[in-house]
């Protein structure tokens, strides 16, 4: 039977990270993926001779080569990258889009306050006042516990934002980037939100998220780590509250002296569920913590020409066509009320890419794809693409005919499709609504760390990694 200091289940971003900075230590690590490739939530895959990302609209948290400050910085100072080795290009300029008012910012906080006093000059002081507080919170979020004080964003936000449709526009885009419930998020994930996105800002690697990938499975392999693909969990057993050891998918077993989970507080709680009288089972209360409800469908349009020839050069817009954002699961199978348009064409590149691409994305409900026959699937698919479309092109300046004469090839993926390649509860990409900030669980050396620890987007899933390591693994 294997032994490793510490086991982490799953290759996602915190998998990986978490897997360098133990790996770096010394530690003898072994992170089990499932599926055939790492990435989880942020990977990609070849279709018809192209690379397509899934997850990565943008890496958020971008700051400029030479800053020392910030979560990008201290991440590539703990994972011991260099900033060339990323390869960012920044973002070419984004917009919130409501009825009658278009909210333009980019990598310059000073945009975003001139569109605010240009559209909303009454709230200019209260944004400013916001703004203050925000700088004050722990840049990681993780340090002090005020990630896991309950106060409402929406109640913070109220004391300082009087005028509600600058109120909606703000929280748009940062539910869209990482709202695990409906309609609302927690003080702490909305303070590293409104700070990666507005304060910090955009940024791309040329090639994609499969360079980011690249180099942090190369880190971890360097420094001795074993990543194990097509490898499943299929039960944690306990013994005296401690992990005892791993039941893999193909039957064989493995120990370790501490398990980290990437997977999911629900997912992981369901592999240390009790199956006969011998084993520990989870204790009543810790497992009924709520299931992520929030699903997500994403279409891919590739072009024959960059979405710039068309008149759209927006790196990232993200729309709603009321004065209310319904940031909720919908009743029908898509919500066309909102979405974010996204082509990853519109960044500061030095050369241009061989085709273009848009990709959009919507709120959708898991229940309605979840058990379509396969033929009816497809037929949803294409119906439901074109009416995502239909229902992003209000937003940009080209017509729907327009654009589709200029489509070569689409791709969409559904909640089902989540829930099929990440074992993510009703596809839910951000997880459950309520998290576990501390990391800990019922047993003394089970830990989880990325999205159910609180953390969202690569960055967020990274410092995930690397904190939940540090506090836990690495004490010692």
């Amino acid at each position: 039977m294997s032994n490793y200091d510490t086991v982490v289940i799953g290759a996602g971003m915190s998998g990986l990270a978490a897997g360098i900075r133990l790996a770096h230590y010394n530690q003898k690590v072994c992170i089990l993926e499932q599926h055939y490739a790492a990435g989880g939530l942020n990977s990609f895959y070849r279709q018809r001779g192209r690379t397509l990302d899934v997850g990565l609209h943008a890496l958020t948290n971008y700051v400029p080569k030479g800053t020392k400050s910030g979560p990008l910085s201290r991440l590539l100072r703990h994972l011991r990258l260099t900033w060339d080795e990323l390869a960012l290009v920044p973002q070419i300029g984004s917009t919130i889009a409501f009825p009658d008012v278009r909210l333009n910012f980019n990598n310059h906080f000073e945009l975003f306050v001139s569109e605010v006093r240009k559209f909303f000059p009454k709230q200019i002081d209260g944004l400013m006042k916001m703004v203050t507080e925000l700088l004050d919170y722990d840049q990681l979020g993780l340090g002090n516990g005020v990630l896991s004080s309950g106060e409402s964003a929406r109640d913070f936000v109220s004391r300082h934002i009087t005028d509600p449709m600058l109120t909606e526009m703000i929280f748009c885009p940062l539910l869209y980037y990482g709202g695990a419930k409906e309609r609302d998020m927690e003080f702490g994930q909305f303070s590293i939100m409104f700070r990666s996105i507005f304060l910090e800002g955009f940024a791309r690697p040329f090639d994609g998220v499969r360079l980011i990938l690249k180099k942090l499975i190369s880190k971890f392999k360097t420094l001795g780590g074993e990543l194990r693909l097509r490898t499943g969990v299929q039960r944690i057993f306990s013994k005296d509250r401690r992990v005892d050891k791993i039941k893999l998918s193909d039957g064989s077993e493995i120990e370790a002296k501490n398990v980290l989970s990437s997977a999911g507080w629900q997912e992981t709680m369901q592999l240390c569920r009790q199956t006969s009288e011998t084993e520990c089972c989870v204790p009543e209360g810790i497992y009924q913590l709520g299931t992520g409800q929030l699903g997500f469908i994403e279409t891919i349009s590739v072009l024959n020409k960059e979405p710039k020839q068309l008149g759209h050069d927006r790196t990232i817009i993200f729309f709603n066509d009321s004065d209310r954002f319904h940031y909720e699961k919908p009743a029908a199978p898509v919500d066309l009320r909102s979405g974010v348009i996204c082509s990853p064409n519109n960044f500061h590149y030095a050369e241009a890419m061989n085709e273009g691409m848009i990709r959009i994305t919507a709120l959708a409900n898991f229940d309605r794809w979840k058990n379509l026959p396969p033929e009816e699937y497809r037929e949803q698919k294409q119906i439901w693409y074109e009416k995502i479309l239909a229902s992003a092109v209000r937003f940009m300046p080209v017509d729907l005919a327009a654009l589709r004469q200029h489509v070569i090839d689409t791709d969409m993926f559904t909640p089902a499709t989540v829930r099929r390649f990440t074992g993510k509860e009703n596809g839910a990409i951000y997880g459950a609504p309520d998290k576990k900030y501390d990391g800990r669980t019922h047993l003394d050396n089970l830990y989880v760390c990325g999205t159910d620890q609180g953390m969202v987007g690569i960055i967020g899933a990274i410092v995930s990694g690397i904190t939940i390591a540090n506090r836990y693994l690495l004490a010692e």
